[in-house]
């Protein structure tokens, strides 16, 4: 059974207009068949600004801007709606005080009962604010857009859910090879290593970022070109409002640099690593050499040529000490873990030290080394220490490139603020193109007649980076070759404050010093060499060939100080000196560790063991006896009563 239509009643004319005008967010007004205004509601009052009385009868093209109504455009817009009935559209409108607005327009032709065009009704609404929305909208979305695509150090790129490109930045062109044309609608797999791909990485890292909400990764890509680059990328999921997800954002940028420093830094701490244990390698067989060497110095010898090896000897064995102490500092300074010990001093000390240390190779080849000092101090801030070494590379090197006969002058001046160290030989002299790189590393100005000349290249190197790492400044000038070569070092003067030395063997002897000393060390050679060294200097000695034998002789005979080698099989020193100190009055026992090991580190690691000195191996003499003056005044200051047992 058909349901009872409802027939609802016509609302009166009145009631209709009552309800239209008090519509307040929409204009709702009629046309007549020539477009003008026959009625006028509030909403289009408070829309275009005009009242009613200044409205109706005027043509419905006072709404349109100039241009727009003068192209006829309004009644183009009638005549479509007489046509198809309705017409929409969105464009700008004009109000009363001439600000244009952006309106959404219906108009619908009206007809009676017999067709006859009877006007128009018109329904405008202001969309301006939505406008000003979308407008802002595009306007980020364009600036995001130009953001993305001005961005040159990351590929920022959009998947799909299924890791398919939908977007492709010029950084991603530029870091992966692939234009924008090349990239869109492929699979991300297209840039992951074959193992990758069969492994399923590209998947895996997906369901990961999923999984985890973020997922970031590094590893080998694959440029269009076939070349591989290291990569950092992180991947976000994207979700739509129904937290249904909708693809990816990757952002990757190319790290190949980076992880080729990473490398080169890797690579220089396994150098600095080999190089501490090449250094310790070479001190061991060196420190029984230079033992017999003061063995030989300390005993009254009456033959000349043995008295005249023993020299050759020493001076050689400081040779090849003074090359592996260079070649450690390189590696500190090439590392960074060099440090100076800056102190007010006196040039003129650091530069007396040097020329003691070089005047045995001046001797040997029977060079003239003039000295040129002022009277008075020099005062620096700086390591005097690094200040001789310094100046001590400078004149070896002069030496080296000076014939036999030949004179090298030292002259230390003050120009100004600036100390000024000047090095001149008469030797072979530097060509042009090679003075320029002088202080390069690992080379070496051989010139006609010196190629034979050994070295490893370091000596100009490491001067120039401790004159740097002071303040200074070093340079070399040459006439050419076999006109010889001036090197200059210019330091800021500061300043001064005389440096404490250290007591000298005269005064060590003079107080007839006489100590139990026990020398422990693994190699026999060594141990047995440093204990004569000792008994020639006055002291009692023994020896012990392993961290046991040690030990059993410190419960019995009580030693005052104990020379311990580090490296040693079963027990290290370490070990070794946790347990003098665990011996009644073991706490007051001078333990000095000799080792091989020589870097800054190593010095650290055994003071602060408790070691009371560390002593890198060969222990030269003026070391020795500043030990021994040490292990005198420790011996002294001893409380009596608590021996070793």
């Amino acid at each position: 059974m058909a349901p009872t239509p409802i027939h609802v009643p016509p609302l009166p004319d009145e009631h209709f207009r009552l309800l239209v005008d008090a519509v307040q967010d929409y204009a709702i007004f009629m046309l007549d068949p020539q477009g003008h205004v026959v009625s006028w509601n509030q909403g289009a009052q408070k829309i275009k600004g005009y009242a009613a009385d200044e409205v109706i009868g005027r043509h419905f093209s006072l709404f349109y801007p100039p241009e727009v109504a003068a192209a006829g455009w309004p009644q183009e817009e009638l005549r479509r709606a007489t046509r198809d009935g309705r017409y929409e559209e969105e464009n700008w409108r004009v109000r009363k005080d001439g600000s244009r607005f952006w309106a959404l327009v219906v108009i619908t032709a009206m007809r009676d009962a017999d067709g006859r065009l009877r006007g128009f009704a018109k329904v405008t609404r202001d969309l301006s604010e939505r406008r000003r929305q979308e407008e802002a909208l595009r306007r980020s979305e364009e600036s995001f857009r130009l953001l993305v695509e001005g961005v040159k150090d990351y590929a920022i790129y959009m998947l799909d859910a299924q890791g398919f490109v939908r977007s492709w930045n010029a950084a991603a062109a530029s870091i992966k090879g692939y234009a924008a044309s090349e990239a869109l609608g492929r699979h991300v797999s297209m840039f992951y290593t074959r193992q990758d791909v069969d492994a399923r990485v590209p998947e895996a890292e997906l369901a990961r970022a999923v999984a985890q909400g973020r997922a970031e990764v590094e590893g080998w890509r694959v440029r269009k070109d076939g070349s591989s680059f290291w990569a950092h990328a992180i991947l976000n999921p994207l979700y739509d409002e129904h937290g249904q997800l909708r693809g990816y954002a990757k952002v990757t940028r190319d790290m190949t640099e980076r992880r080729r420093l990473e490398e080169l830094e890797r690579s220089s701490r396994r150098m600095s690593e080999f190089l501490a244990m090449l250094a310790h390698e070479l001190r061991n067989p060196l420190a029984p050499i230079r033992n017999a060497v003061s063995i030989m110095q300390l005993e009254a010898l009456d033959m000349q040529r043995l008295r005249t090896c023993r020299d050759i000897i020493d001076r050689q064995l400081s040779h090849l000490t003074h090359l592996v102490d260079d070649l450690l500092d390189v590696g500190r300074i090439a590392t960074g873990k060099i440090a100076l010990k800056k102190a007010p001093m006196d040039l003129i000390e650091a530069v007396m030290r040097s020329v003691e240390a070089a005047r045995p190779e001046f001797d040997a080849r029977r060079q003239h080394l003039q000295l040129e000092l002022p009277d008075e101090p020099v005062p620096l801030v700086g390591d005097t220490t690094r200040i001789s070494q310094v100046v001590q590379n400078l004149l070896n090197n002069a030496a080296k490139f000076t014939l036999s006969e030949g004179q090298v002058t030292l002259r230390v001046r003050t120009d100004g603020r600036t100390a000024v160290i000047d090095v001149i030989d008469t030797g072979a002299g530097i060509a042009p193109d090679l003075a320029e790189r002088m202080f390069d590393l690992f080379v070496q100005g051989h010139a006609a007649g010196t190629g034979s000349e050994s070295g490893l290249g370091i000596g100009l190197t490491l001067a120039r980076s401790l004159v740097e790492m002071h303040g200074g400044i070093i340079s070399v000038h040459s006439d050419g070759p076999g006109r010889g070569s001036h090197f200059t070092v210019r330091l800021p003067l500061g300043p001064a404050e005389p440096e404490a030395g250290a007591p000298s063997s005269e005064t060590l002897a003079g107080h007839g010093a006489h100590t139990r000393v026990l020398v422990v060390d693994d190699n026999q050679d060594s141990a047995d060499s440093m204990a004569a060294v000792m008994e020639l200097l006055g002291q009692e000695t023994r020896v012990a060939y392993s961290g046991q034998q040690a030990l059993a002789i410190a419960r019995e005979w009580h030693p005052d100080a104990v020379l311990l080698d580090l490296t040693m099989p079963q027990s290290d020193g370490f070990e070794v000196l946790q347990a003098l100190r665990a011996l009644s009055g073991g706490h007051e026992l001078y333990v000095a560790a000799m080792t091989g090991y020589a870097q800054d580190h190593d010095r650290r690691r055994t003071l602060q063991a408790g070691f009371d000195e560390h002593l890198p191996k060969p222990v030269d003499m003026d070391t020795l006896q500043r030990v021994l003056h040490d292990i005198e005044r420790h011996r002294r200051q001893r409380q009596s009563g608590h021996p070793l047992r």
